[in-house]
């Protein structure tokens, strides 16, 4: 799929938020070139071979680039391809994050959190360090048993949010020279959910408690690193490596939305009986159906929470509700069992889509703007005349309004002839919105708003290195003091090494910053809803 420009610099900065310049300038030109061998790669760039090799590096570790066999044939270099679309998740991290906390608590916030931070790693490497951690944070005396890490581990991938990633085997075993030299061949690596053992954990030998780590310890994550590399084989499970499975976070998200939608527009129980459909289907439904697995209003009613006493009556009653609901969120498909229910996922995406779109003209233009776009929505083809009519709007008011949404490509306009002429007076003119396209502008919009906060934030955090560092050291200072039980008098010696005017600067900055992330994350809630319903229409074609 053809690449957008604002998909292209929001992939850039973000490659430069997370990993530096250097990434950056590889990957973007990685992103504008498509298909590079490594020698073209440094030549194109004017980069040191070095840095070349080790941002590639990167990029494949953390998943975003693949690489393939030359296309000149047997022994051509090997050929490496970014991919956009997972550059673009490292915008919805903190949403995964959080999501495994919300529903794994802090031992699986930390899976996640230390797993996107590496690309991949092994499930022995991950117990370890994340046992490390809450140990850090916990009072002292106390530490973290590697078996609850293990447990939330294993939790997260019998719920498929986490999955082995794909295993690259060269088909020559000689590892010597370049990455432009020539290997007999290279295997491209296999797509992780047609692996077979995708979701299979391995047998590790793994016992003990987290260890606590000093304030003196300069070289712990050195230390660390190379213990991992030596100690995998002593658990049994070398070579295995775990990565983030985005699309089940996806599906999740979906789902989240969907129930939330529900709710707002008819109440918690409704949402609950979708919650319960929705989640009694989430394995056996692929992801790209346009409906749940069918389920009979029997299975509902038994897998319904045991907190809800709901009667059998009262379930059949509001299936039938959420059936009758103009929403369409739920289809009724067959009477066997009392009925037949499904989730109709592609009309929920795209009246989602839909509400967002009302509201983005709503909060734009104004409501009489936001009425018409929702009649012609509703109406699909209206002459000027109707729309003034059926939207109540005066003559010149509703002109005004049209144009307004026509010049912003959010209404189109359709000439139907009655003769070959198109004489103007013989034609007919019709305003319509085509929603899939309409969709598509609002996300490259969205893809600019991200861009723009984000460069808002660098540019901030440059402004105020300075104060920013000097902040950092003192509380490097604090926490240390802290630690050797230092007096109260000698803390606030240090607290007061910031002036009162560097303080109020700090709190206004991280003010602005808070507020700058805030509506990043709320911006990706609407690209999360429009990309959705974007693939959903596409695979329901």
């Amino acid at each position: 799929m053809q690449m957008t420009a604002q998909e292209e610099r929001l992939c850039g900065l973000l490659l430069q938020e997370h990993f530096g310049e250097v990434v950056e300038k590889v990957g973007t030109h990685l992103l504008r070139s498509g298909v590079l061998n490594l020698r073209a790669l440094v030549h194109e760039t004017k980069l040191p071979l070095d840095l070349v090799k080790k941002s590639v590096c990167v990029l494949v570790q953390q998943g975003m680039c693949s690489f393939s066999a030359g296309r000149r044939g047997p022994g051509a270099p090997v050929e490496y391809q970014i991919c956009c679309e997972k550059v673009l998740h490292m915008l919805r991290y903190p949403h995964y994050i959080y999501t495994a906390k919300s529903l794994y608590g802090d031992t699986g916030e930390l899976i996640v959190e230390e797993i996107l931070q590496r690309g991949q790693m092994t499930m022995s490497n991950t117990v370890s360090t994340v046992a490390d951690r809450l140990t850090h944070n916990m009072p002292e005396g106390q530490c973290m048993d590697y078996s609850e890490v293990v447990t939330a581990f294993s939790r997260l991938v019998e719920t498929h949010f986490l999955q082995r990633s794909p295993s690259v085997t060269p088909a020559g075993s000689s590892t010597s020279g370049g990455a432009d030299s020539n290997p007999p061949a290279v295997t491209q690596p296999i797509q992780a959910e047609t692996h077979p053992d995708c979701y299979k954990l391995p047998y590790i030998n793994i016992s003990g408690k987290g260890k606590r780590r000093r304030s003196d310890d300069g070289d712990a994550d050195q230390s660390t690193a190379k213990k991992a590399k030596t100690d995998n084989s002593e658990f049994g499970d070398e070579g295995i490596y775990w990565q983030v499975n985005f699309e089940r976070f996806h599906l999740h998200f979906r789902d989240q939305a969907i129930v939330s939608a529900v709710v707002s527009k008819l109440d918690q129980t409704s949402s609950e009986i979708v919650r319960t459909m929705l989640r009694m289907s989430e394995v056996t439904t692929p992801a790209n159906a346009a409906f749940t697995q069918a389920l009979s209003a029997n299975e509902i009613f038994r897998a319904l929470p045991s907190t809800y006493n709901i009667a059998r009556p009262i379930l059949d009653q509001y299936l039938t509700l959420l059936v009758d609901d103009p929403m369409e969120f739920v289809g009724r498909t067959g009477d066997s069992g009392g009925g037949m229910f499904v989730v109709n996922l592609h009309r929920a995406l795209a009246n989602l889509a839909r509400a967002t779109l009302e509201s983005v003209v709503q909060e734009r233009f104004g409501s009489r703007s936001a009425r018409i776009f929702r009649l012609l929505l509703r109406k699909r083809h209206l002459e000027q005349k109707q729309v003034e009519d059926f939207a109540m709007v005066p003559a010149k008011e509703a002109k005004d309004m049209l144009y307004t949404l026509l010049s912003e490509n959010l209404v189109q306009l359709q000439e139907i002839p009655k003769t070959p002429d198109h004489a103007p007076s013989r034609t007919f003119y019709l305003y319509t919105v085509n929603q899939l396209p309409t969709a598509r502008l609002l996300l490259q919009h969205c893809y600019k708003t991200v861009g723009n906060l984000i460069e808002r934030r660098l540019y901030e955090t440059k402004e105020n290195k300075r104060l920013l560092e000097k902040s950092q050291r003192i509380e490097a200072i604090l926490a240390s003091l802290q630690a050797t039980g230092a007096e109260a008098e000698q803390l606030t010696e240090v607290e007061e090494m910031i002036t009162a005017p560097e303080r109020q600067q700090l709190e206004s900055l991280r003010h602005h910053i808070n507020k700058l992330d805030s509506s990043e994350n709320q911006v990706d809630e609407t690209i999360f809803l429009i990309e959705s319903y974007i693939k959903s229409t596409k695979s329901s074609r």
